[in-house]
């Protein structure tokens, strides 16, 4: 297990958007634009790191029965804090973004990751995890916010790109262009898959 490995692992080969499908219930509710992804990308991230280390450092004196409810104390602790600095210091992002901050909670990236990886490895290890997943879930984001905010709004970043004859496909800021997106980057990352087995 080398720790270059723990750190890339998720932004790729176990991408928690693209290859485990998980906390999809944000990824299509705030990649309507790139500074929404950005903001739930950085926050997630926050939560992961943070929470993987205190769970490692712990993880010895958790009765294993308990494990869970630890876990997700631990991990509210780090959302509350990150909804407290993002009401105070970006209030139109927070507002943007509205419940799914507090939804971090519940998110199943990060308690997955508690469960899977920090609950049985060293604290080094699970900081590295917790970027390398961090990242790859902004990765995720990030992908489908550029696709839907340029063809949804024909901005990047709110800057329009494609003059005033362009009509927006406003499809892919509703929920159905969400699924229609990670459906088809789903797609590219499976064919990837493929060429590179039979290359």
């Amino acid at each position: 297990m080398s720790a270059r490995r723990e750190l890339v692992k998720g932004i790729y080969e176990q991408n928690p958007v693209f290859r485990q499908v998980l906390g999809l219930c944000p990824t299509l509710a705030v990649s309507t634009s790139i500074e929404n992804a950005i903001g739930m990308g950085a926050a997630a991230t926050f939560v992961l790191c943070c929470s993987n280390v205190i769970i490692s450092l712990i993880r010895k004196g958790v009765p294993p029965k308990i494990r869970i409810p630890i876990y997700i104390v631990v991990i509210a602790t780090f959302v509350t804090i990150v909804d407290m600095v993002m009401a105070a210091f970006t209030p139109v992002l927070y507002k943007t973004l509205g419940i799914f901050v507090p939804l971090i909670v519940v998110n199943c990236i990060i308690l997955g990751r508690a469960e899977a990886f920090a609950g049985k490895n060293s604290v080094g290890l699970s900081l590295l995890d917790g970027i390398g997943m961090g990242l790859g879930f902004t990765f995720g984001l990030l992908s489908l916010a550029i696709i839907r905010e340029l063809l949804g709004a024909g901005t990047i970043m709110g800057h329009p790109l494609f003059g005033e004859r362009f009509e927006p496909v406003l499809l892919m800021i509703m929920a159905p262009g969400g699924f229609l997106t990670v459906g088809y980057l789903l797609g590219l990352f499976n064919w990837i898959d493929r060429k590179r087995a039979r290359s």
